[in-house]
């Protein structure tokens, strides 16, 4: 055999023995991210999609666009669906919609925003004199005359399903205490709506944004970052009124609505992130988790208040990623879940 053969033979061997010696050495191959997908307040889908697009450019993760309803009712979608609702991350506006999870109550979520509620109206849903002069009294301050047209039944109020969606709860607690505060009786205006029939419901405030649009209603509770993202004219109520102020706290505590689940309390309005035990991906929830909070000053563009710190309300221990939060700052524990 001359010396050129043989050095062909050497050669092919060692390509040969390099083809063996790959398909044996275990291989990485690379993983498609799963897209985020977000469960929202419907309120806040328009704000989910602001952070959804901020953490796709930054990260190149794909994202869905939110889904809306009311956070009662998605968390009870979550719960019955399970691994087949495709959620990554929840969004409520209520901590009692993480404990209607169920099963799938992680045990922890986090304050990151604070809202509050105001009335809604445009320019076609004015289109009554009642509703002008409803509209004049809350302008010149005198709620007590607002809120007496206002439950008069010659309007016609938008007031979300409480069972469903937490603005209408809210929206019940704030005819409670107009009532305490200028009557002295806090079922006054709740009982005068409901007499007179002004209340006119849906599923989620949402639901009612093209009524108020063809005048079809004239007013609508609900909360001023979403009358903000929804484009509508708003009339802001005082602080004692409107469940956004942290130094009212204990004072809203005092007024109640009752649910099919139970007792809800009034309390300032935060919007909460949490990840369902059926998260379709755990660690790109993480890491959703931490920008959010990080990040929650995208926000402020809607009328939000960013809390920094975030909050955290626990009933278990949390994520590791999450414990990293407190220990930079960007979180404190504010109470159980």
């Amino acid at each position: 055999m001359n010396k050129t053969a043989l050095i062909g033979i050497i050669v092919i061997v060692i390509i040969l023995m390099g083809i063996a010696i790959y398909e044996l050495y275990p291989k990485t191959t690379t993983k498609t991210a799963t897209p985020i997908s977000v469960w929202s307040a419907d309120a806040y889908t328009a704000e989910a999609q602001t952070l959804l697009n901020a953490f796709r450019s930054k990260y190149g993760i794909p994202v869905l666009t939110p889904k809306g309803g009311g956070s009662f009712g998605l968390a009870h979608e979550i719960c019955i669906e399970g691994n087949k609702s495709g959620v990554t991350v929840f969004t409520p506006v209520a901590l009692g919609a993480v404990t209607d999870l169920g099963k799938d109550n992680p045990g922890w979520a986090i304050a990151f925003v604070a809202d509050h509620m105001a009335i809604a109206y445009t320019n076609t849903s004015i289109n009554n004199n009642y509703a002008k002069e409803a509209l004049n009294y809350a302008n010149s301050g005198n709620w007590s005359a607002f809120f007496q047209v206002l439950t008069s039944g010659k309007v016609s109020v938008g007031i979300s399903n409480p069972n469903v969606d937490p603005a209408g709860f809210r929206a019940w607690i704030i005819l409670e205490i107009a009532g305490y505060l200028y009557h002295h009786n806090e079922t006054y205006y709740f009982n005068r709506m409901l007499y007179n029939k002004g209340n006119v419901t849906e599923p989620n405030a949402a639901d009612f944004v093209s009524a108020l649009d063809t005048g079809h209603i004239n007013f609508l509770f609900i909360y001023k970052s979403a009358a903000i993202a929804k484009h509508l004219e708003y009339i802001s109520l005082p602080n004692k009124l409107n469940l956004g102020c942290v130094a009212d706290s204990n004072f809203y505590y005092n007024f109640t609505y009752k649910l099919n689940t139970g007792i809800v309390h009034g309390e300032p309005i935060y919007l909460f992130i949490t990840i369902p035990k059926v998260t379709n991906n755990y660690q790109e929830a993480l890491q959703f988790v931490t920008f959010t909070i990080e990040n929650s000053t995208l926000l402020s563009k809607y009328g939000l208040t960013p809390l920094h710190p975030a909050l955290l309300f626990n009933s278990t221990a949390v994520p590791p990623q999450i414990a990293k939060l407190i220990s930079e700052g960007y979180l404190k524990i504010a109470g159980s879940l």
